[in-house]
């Protein structure tokens, strides 16, 4: 099975359960480099993908809980290569992991080499938010070769022409953005939010994933029957900064 394949399963057979699948965010090397592997085995033991975020010195979707993050990490050393190379090195746990990460680091590292060391390293798909969807070929390309998807991200105001193609493109699943702006605010879910999110899973045959703003079980609850997943990515990422137990947050999360 294509490592794309093994994502998009993940989400299917979560959500089969009858509560959405949830997808884990962690800061790589936050709040320590040293217990990367440590905190990463956590969280899988309470989720069913990982999203690992590739700490960058402009994160300009996220807000300031990933960017404090992002910042600390930076000054330990954490880099793509960084990354790459613990998951390599490390017994990775079974669990679907996902990289967050913008533009710029990709292309430093060349998308070519890119696709053969996250392959190398267990890696199933990319999130990318800073990439327009039409100049998503050439990386789309060499992701493919390795059989590694390119997560797409739809938005409340993308179109329904552009929804569509989106939608078409998108592998592993879709990233249904749950609003505008930043990541990370405590937003209740309004019922155009769910209308918006019928239309993403009307149009996608990947599995649809809701993001942006999710902290709490009542809003995980309030999406269930209308996504495939949740992702879950700034409250997390204070569950850690507070030391606190990742894998009974999470699990609670899903009310269990």
């Amino acid at each position: 099975m294509k490592p794309r394949e093994r994502l998009a399963d993940a989400v299917r057979v979560a959500a089969k359960s009858g509560e959405p699948a949830l997808v884990a965010f962690l800061t790589a090397g936050y709040p320590s480099a040293a217990r990367f592997r440590e905190h990463l085995l956590a969280v899988a033991a309470g989720s069913d993908v990982i999203e690992i975020g590739v700490p960058f010195t402009d994160p300009m979707a996220d807000g300031v809980t990933i960017q404090r993050s992002s910042q600390a990490a930076l000054k330990q050393g954490v880099s793509l290569k960084w990354i790459l190379g613990e998951l390599r090195a490390m017994q990775r746990p079974s669990t679907p992991l996902v990289l967050m990460s913008y533009l710029n680091p990709l292309l430093q590292y060349g998308y070519d080499r890119l696709a053969v060391d996250a392959a190398a390293a267990g890696v199933c798909g990319f999130i990318v938010p800073d990439l327009p969807f039409d100049e998503g070929a050439e990386l789309r390309t060499a992701l493919n070769a390795e059989g590694i998807a390119l997560v797409q991200m739809v938005t409340p105001v993308t179109t329904a022409a552009r929804l569509t193609e989106v939608c078409a493109a998108s592998e592993g699943f879709v990233y249904a953005v749950t609003m505008t702006g930043i990541t990370g605010r405590n937003v209740a879910v309004p019922e155009e939010v769910l209308a918006y999110l019928a239309r993403v899973k009307a149009a996608s045959t990947a599995p649809v994933c809701a993001g942006f703003g999710i902290r709490s079980r009542e809003q995980v609850e309030r999406f269930r029957g209308h996504v495939d997943g949740v992702i879950v990515g700034s409250a997390l990422v204070e569950v850690l900064e507070r030391g606190e137990d990742v894998t009974v947050w999470l699990r609670a999360l899903r009310g269990r």
